[in-house]
């Protein structure tokens, strides 16, 4: 019998439980997936730890794989039997045989491997919205990019060089601030030992950046807005520090007639013809070799627990994948 994660009550990564579960055939719309790759992504512990609530206990977590479909279910016409697939913001990723409505899955091209995939799809499109369809920012903008070392930072760093956008980055240590800066990042500034905010300013002249993309949160997103010049936005797309707390709508007011937006994947890729577009940016850009994928680390699906413990500790560099 197939096996795959199940998490029976919210928690810490000791939740994540290995256990067989039964696969039937698909049904009307669907499809059976055979996986060889999954991502891991912050998303992931969200769900876990109950901090983003998920529809009923229990359930499988994960949001991004690839593999090849073994089967297809009735009305399912433009995927088949032998096709290598992959897929993102799709909930229960964590198994090593799943169902899924075959609208979920894109193609993949025979130059993008299914570790590549299962390690870009969320991450990568991540990185499309933001650079491509919620700030208007193009060649000679700067931007400030928070956690640049990570899965989505590394995306971002090397998508934004492509597009001749400068990226200020921050990042916990020489090392990684190091890595953001191979990535194409224009500064590094290590956010455990230098003011950001000061740093930022005296890299603009006092000016401030256009947009700040900050996956953090709590610890960073009072400070992100100081970093803007006027007019400038915000992009507050994650909170791997916490979440951010309630505060005076005027204060973007205060700052500078700032603008703030709050933006999911899921919104993104709700319109099949936009996933798609989104998808095919992405595999261009990668197929190019303008943007590289970066798996810093992968874990037995069997280990999902550590793999959550070091994400949560910091210890990744790069996109992490699970394999079934």
């Amino acid at each position: 019998m197939p096996k795959a994660i199940v998490v029976d009550q919210p928690g810490g990564p000791e939740v994540l439980r290995l256990v067989d579960v039964p696969v039937g055939d698909p049904g009307l719309g669907e499809i059976r997936l055979r996986q060889r790759a999954i991502g891991v992504n912050f998303i992931d512990v969200y769900h876990r730890s109950g901090q983003y609530k998920v529809a009923g206990l229990p359930f499988t977590p994960g949001m991004e794989a690839a593999g090849v479909v073994d089967a297809v279910g009735a009305g399912v016409t433009d995927v088949r039997v032998g096709d290598r697939v992959a897929y993102a913001a799709t909930f229960g990723a964590y198994a090593e045989i799943r169902l899924l409505p075959a609208a979920k899955v894109v193609p993949l091209p025979d130059s993008i491997s299914d570790r590549d995939a299962a390690a870009m799809m969320m991450k990568g499109l991540t990185a499309a919205y933001l650079l491509r369809r919620t700030v208007p920012i193009g060649r000679g903008d700067t931007i400030l990019f928070h956690a640049a070392a990570g899965g989505v930072g590394l995306f971002v760093c090397q998508w934004a060089r492509h597009l001749g956008i400068e990226v200020i980055a921050t990042a916990g240590g020489p090392d990684k601030c190091a890595r953001a800066l191979a990535a194409g990042a224009s500064y590094a500034i290590d956010y455990r030992s230098e003011d950001f905010v000061a740093r930022v300013k005296d890299l603009t002249g006092g000016a401030g950046v256009k947009a700040v993309f900050d996956g953090l949160g709590a610890d960073t997103f009072m400070r992100s807005l100081d970093c803007l010049r006027p007019f400038g936005m915000l992009v507050s797309f994650g909170q791997s520090s916490g979440p951010v707390p309630p505060f005076d709508v005027l204060t973007l007011s205060n700052k500078g007639s700032l603008y703030l937006t709050r933006p999911t994947i899921m919104t993104h890729l709700a319109d099949r013809d936009r996933y798609l577009g989104m998808t095919r940016d992405l595999f261009d850009v990668v197929g190019s070799g303008a943007v590289r994928v970066e798996i810093g680390q992968s874990y037995p699906l069997s280990e999902a627990t550590r793999a959550h413990q070091d994400l949560e500790g910091r210890r990744t560099m790069g996109s992490s994948v699970l394999i079934p």
